[in-house]
């Protein structure tokens, strides 16, 4: 039952009986009664002033006065101007925290076999440098969104591209065979995507040195950049690499492998997966394929040095280019390649790319490139464009080593999420295997709550100090009132939890039922707007909100029986809808804290 719809559906039996009009349900808005009004839901009247021929006040008045008579869920009203405030009868309100009780999955819609599919793609890693704190937000952005849109009743395939091609991967292959001695992750005792990363910030060291030399000997910088033996040398790796050298294609094959363990642990850890892995190395070739498709069809042109372009002064935006004049492939390239692939692979419906904001124009252009190549998603594809994380001491470069790893920063959250813990004897009579599974929770949760909770569009400053605090808009915070609220549950297990729909219920107990009840409708919004930012604050306010009525009401120790059932029951769906709305965030909550 929804208190909504039963209102909705009286006004429009009220316009139609008092006034003689049908009316859509679109123009018949509620909203949530301001709190200096008596109410718990207002009516906006003024669009049915003209059908009523009154001033706002009596048709109000006019259709208060029907709802009250007619609908079983309205006790008694009031009217101040145009807006008609409803105060919902106590019956309707045990009734919805029964029908929230009865349901587990309340908040989701179930998706079924004609549902929309929808195909997310992120992570989208290097193969030459370990994941960072930019790849943290992506993935966490990407996995959250795709747990929104299955709660809105979506089919969704999570997707990442992985470069595993290009100069950038010879630069660290060209630094292992030159300074390596054959050192694996083994011999090392490192990761794999650190180690190569390890050989990656090498190569641009003594590359940095030879240009420094080239310069001293009297040479321009820009012509020392490209004449500096080290990057002629990988630019000579991958041509061998695209020519299928077997002895370059084997090491490639060997570091990628040694990296794709390395990145498994990390994903792992961050507890986020992916349906389908698609790589550049498998892909860049079809995009080539599919560009010289759309040359013979006219709807790209060559120039003169034999380079191919798109030509989008139509569209408001300039010449693209899709393949070099030595025929090798650009970026835009590799991406028609790999749509074409998930297309084959997928009937999809809707795509969602989630990449930084650096790249809105690239996907302005392989939208319409998309489209032109007969892609029917590609005109309504969605670029969920984020701003760029930021640690308090400044921006992160990896080719000189001073990236922030998201290993090291997961790692440290979970330590500092143990040390807290421990000040604050929250891990007192606990086995030190319970310690330590609590902080990774409460240490990874501090870490995707403060990153997830910032509008995406926006830049972010992520401080690892705020983010562990067990007050304020915090992870911890919420995860340690789930945990407070299972620990009353747990003494209270001796008495069966039923409704009584007859309990009379106090003002603070109505707005936890109010409160808990918008879930549903910040999940769809959530999923309109892609944001997980709205289930992060929506879940922080029914924390806030519980921890007010816990301080206001006894729950164990309540007046009656009655009273106390219903307080049982209330906490124990506030638990059930924290936790909905913390998994649709990639986050657990503990159980005890």
């Amino acid at each position: 039952m929804n208190i909504e719809n039963m209102i909705t559906d009286s006004v429009k039996a009220a316009v139609k009986e008092l006034y003689g009009q049908e009316v859509p349900e679109k123009m018949i808005q509620l909203q949530k009664t301001r709190s200096e009004f008596e109410g718990h839901l207002t009516l906006v009247v003024f669009p049915f002033v003209k059908m009523a021929r009154k001033a706002p006040e009596a048709t109000a008045q006019e259709i208060g006065q029907y709802l009250q008579d007619h609908c079983e869920a309205v006790s008694t009203f009031n009217v101040v101007k145009g807006f008609l405030n409803i105060v919902v009868s106590a019956k309707a309100w045990a009734q919805l925290l029964a029908a929230i009780d009865a349901n587990p999955t309340f908040g989701y819609k179930a998706a079924g076999e004609g549902s929309p599919l929808v195909m997310i793609e992120y992570s989208s890693p290097n193969t030459n440098k370990p994941l960072h704190l930019g790849h943290v937000r992506n993935n966490l952005l990407g996995w959250s969104l795709a747990k929104i849109m299955e709660a809105n009743g979506n089919r969704v395939v999570k997707t990442n591209i992985v470069n595993d091609r290009g100069i950038h991967i010879c630069k660290s292959m060209l630094a292992w065979q030159k300074w390596g001695n054959g050192e694996t992750p083994e011999t090392a005792g490192k990761k794999g995507d650190h180690l190569i990363g390890d050989y990656y910030v090498a190569f641009d060291k003594h590359y940095r040195e030879e240009v420094k030399e080239l310069v001293a000997q009297g040479m321009d910088e820009e012509q020392a950049k490209q004449e500096a033996p080290l990057i002629k040398e990988a630019h000579d790796m991958l041509v061998r690499w695209e020519q299928g050298d077997k002895e370059v294609r084997d090491l490639w094959e060997k570091m990628n492998s040694w990296v794709y363990a390395g990145f498994d642990e990390t994903y792992k850890m961050m507890g986020v997966s992916f349906d389908k892995i698609y790589y550049e190395s498998q892909t860049y070739l079809r995009g080539k394929a599919k560009v010289e498709e759309g040359l013979e069809k006219g709807l790209f042109f060559r120039k003169d040095d034999g380079s191919v372009w798109a030509d989008l002064t139509a569209d408001g935006l300039d010449q693209k280019l899709l393949l070099r004049s030595d025929g090798t492939s650009v970026y835009m390239t590799q991406d028609i390649g790999t749509a074409e692939m998930r297309f084959q692979d997928y009937p999809i419906d809707k795509m969602i790319y989630v990449v930084g904001n650096e790249q809105n124009y690239h996907f302005q252009v392989l939208s319409i490139l998309l489209d032109r190549l007969g892609f029917k998603w590609g005109k309504e594809l969605t670029h969920f464009s984020y701003g760029m994380v930021e640690l308090p001491n400044g921006k992160m470069k990896s080719r000189e080593g001073t990236v922030v790893d998201a290993d090291d920063l997961m790692q440290l959250m979970i330590d500092d999420a143990y040390q807290t813990s421990m000040e604050l004897g929250k891990f007192d009579d606990m086995t030190e295997e319970e310690r330590r599974e609590i902080a990774r929770v409460v240490g990874l949760g501090a870490l995707k709550y403060f990153i997830l909770k910032v509008d995406a569009r926006k830049n972010m400053l992520f401080n690892p100090e705020e983010s562990i605090d067990f007050n304020g808009n915090t992870g911890p915070f919420i995860q340690y009132t789930y945990a407070r609220i299972k620990s009353i549950l747990r003494k209270a297990q001796d008495t069966p939890a039923a409704l009584n729909s007859q309990t009379a219920l106090n003002a603070k107990e109505i707005e936890l039922i109010q409160k808990m009840n918008e879930f549903a409708a910040v999940v769809e919004q959530a999923g309109k707007d892609y944001s997980p930012s709205g289930i992060a604050n929506y879940t922080y306010e029914l924390t806030k909100q519980f921890n007010q009525f816990y301080h206001d009401y006894s729950i164990l120790n309540a007046e009656s029986d009655d009273a106390r059932q219903t307080r049982l029951v209330l906490a124990a769906n506030v638990a059930k809808v924290i936790r909905n709305a913390m998994a649709l965030l990639g986050i657990e909550v503990p159980e005890r804290m």
